[in-house]
């Protein structure tokens, strides 16, 4: 009898500790579990590692690049990028005009807006000018890209520092606002 007793309290011991881990081990905040379940936090789609190219008849106009591409729709249709985005421009004879690249996008379809933040890079390959900055917005609607907040731009002059600037959305033309300038002298 006592052998049988010593292994009905083995297991039940057992099955009692396991009991106890598991039902006191699990302990969720509800905020956590409530941000993790809202319908607004998860996309309708997502893709990883995307490459979207852009052509008219037959000819490369851009090259999107994205580790991660979440597309959601609700009120607003939009598609985020969170981690991190490249774009690239080509002209008729497959020669890159413009890159941009930044650690953050969103692009809203609804409102015909995209916006780029967090160390933003557009570096013309034409002229070799770099701009760089921490958020930019492209106005689809109006066809211009601007931004509001400090600016570095960069060519083969110097540097050139303002407080936001202008563009078209070619990027052919553009305006620095408040502009300060670093210039490179050649003494021959």
């Amino acid at each position: 009898m006592n052998i049988q007793f010593s292994q009905f309290a083995k297991h039940y011991f057992k099955i009692v500790a396991m009991a106890t881990i598991l039902f006191c081990s699990c302990e969720n905040d509800i905020t956590t579990v409530q941000s993790l379940t809202a319908k607004d936090n998860v996309p309708d789609e997502s893709a990883k590692e995307v490459t979207v190219i852009r052509s008219d008849s037959g000819k490369v106009e851009f090259v999107l690049e994205a580790a991660t591409l979440n597309k959601f729709y609700k009120e607003e249709t939009y598609t985020e990028f969170p981690d991190g985005i490249k774009i690239s421009t080509y002209d008729n004879l497959k020669e890159k005009i413009n890159q941009l690249t930044a650690n953050w996008a969103i692009n809203n379809e609804s409102k015909k807006m995209m916006e780029a933040k967090s160390n933003v890079v557009i570096t013309n390959h034409q002229t070799n000018e770099i701009i760089e900055t921490e958020h930019i917005v492209w106005d689809q609607l109006n066809h211009t890209i601007y931004s509001n907040v400090f600016i570095k731009r960069t060519n083969e002059e110097g540097v050139m520092y303002g407080d936001g600037f202008d563009a078209d959305e070619s990027f052919s033309k553009y305006t620095i606002r408040n502009p300060r300038a670093t210039l490179y002298v050649n003494e021959e």
